[in-house]
Parts: C-alpha cells; structure tokens; sequence
C-alpha cells in the first residue's frame, strides 16, 4: 500500500509538474501576444496620430506647445499673386469643386468670398536673406525685414491659425512696417504658399480677417495653381 501511495504521489507529482510546465509556456505565449499586439496597436497608433496631427494642424487644430518660431528663409523665393488667375477665370474650377462639395453655397458665391480675400496691388513678391521686393502697380519696392514673433488667433468656428510676423527696419515709407504670414504651418519648414498680411499698425493687422492676398511660386502656371486648390 505504502509502495502504491509512493507510486501515486510520483506520478501525481510528475502531472503537476508537467501541468505546471505547461501553464508557464501558455502564460509565456500569451505574455509574447499581448506584448507583440500592444507594438502593433502602439505603431499603428503612432502612425494614426502623426497623420492626424498633420491634418489637424492643417484645419487649424493643434496645441501652444506645437508651435515654434520660423526664420524668413521659410518663404525664400519668387512668389505670385493668385489674384490676376482669379480675375480671368482659371480659378473657376476650383470654386465649382468647392461648391461641389458645400451644398449651403455656389460656386459664386465662394467666388466673391475669395475675389475679397485675394484682391491685392502686389503682384509679386521675392524673398531673399532678409530683403523683400514688393512689385506693386509696376513699381518694385525693397525693405530689410526682421523677426517679430508670432500671434496665435482664434477663429468663430473654433479653430486657430498661426501669424508670423516681420518689422520693415528701413526708411522707405512705401514698404509695409509689417509683414504677416499665414501658411496653416506652425513651425519650421518651408511654405509652398501662403496669404500675406500687409499694413503699418501689427495690432490692426491682426484683426484683419476678410483680405488675405494669397501666394504661390511664380514658375507655376495658372492651371497649375489650381490644381494644388483642389488638391487641398
């Protein structure tokens, strides 16, 4: 009897070992999944988040703390102003894509909110160093711009947007005292448009909501311009 019992609780024993091994190596594996799905879901969240933030940033959703100072080399070049397509038409397929996808509006209807926003005198602006050329009424006029920090505005349907800001430091009385940039950019990098703001008081400046001359390079053709519309 004593022999039997022996023999039970060896074996009982070897059971509960092997049990025991086999609980391990299932906890292990399943630790090894949870872990290797948790990689995955914080990747693909990662991922997510990064696409996210961008479109955000975009539309004029982000947080202070993304926000950072940018040199004017972010709009270095020869830029163009978008009105003159707007005034023979080349912009029509942008507003009739815009209605398109706004049934509350036509596409005349967003013509004249842009004919507003980007009616402007300055044909052309280059960018070099810390010299801007403005070409207004055929007159070019050059001033020395440097760095005056950046306004956070909040807009009426809740979204914000970013102005960086430059201070003419010269004499010519032509030249705007400030500059204004708006590029739905909140950081460095460089632009590839943007809407301008142009006046001598930076307070004023600030407020104004309704007149945004808008940029783009000037190796662009008109159809050209248009089609990067559309695509944003």
């Amino acid at each position: 009897m004593k022999k039997r019992l022996w023999l039970g609780g060896l074996t009982l024993a070897l059971l509960l070992a092997g049990c025991g091994e086999d609980t391990q190596t299932n906890d292990n594996e399943q630790q090894e999944a949870v872990a290797t799905e948790e990689v995955v879901r914080e990747e693909t969240t990662e991922e997510h988040a990064h696409t996210h933030d961008k479109d955000d940033v975009y539309k004029g959703y982000f947080d202070d703390a993304q926000v950072a100072d940018r040199p004017l080399s972010d709009w270095a070049g020869d830029w163009q102003s978008v009105y003159p397509f707007l005034q023979d038409g080349t912009l029509d397929e942008v507003f009739e894509h815009k209605a398109e996808h706004d049934a509350s509006q036509t596409a005349d209807d967003i013509k004249a909110y842009y004919t507003i926003g980007y009616e402007t005198d300055v044909s052309r602006i280059v960018i070099d160093g810390h010299m801007i050329t403005f070409y207004q009424n055929g007159q070019a006029h050059t001033g020395e711009f440097v760095y005056d920090g950046y306004e956070i505005l909040t807009y009426e349907k809740g979204n914000r947007g970013v102005r960086f800001i430059f201070k003419h430091i010269g004499d010519d009385a032509v030249v705007p005292t400030y500059i204004q940039f708006s590029d739905h950019i909140i950081a460095p990098q460089t632009s590839d448009h943007y809407h301008i703001y142009m006046g001598n008081d930076r307070a004023q400046l600030l407020e104004e909501m309704d007149n945004w001359p808008t940029y783009y390079p000037a190796n662009l053709t008109g159809h050209d311009i248009a089609h990067e519309m559309i695509a944003h």
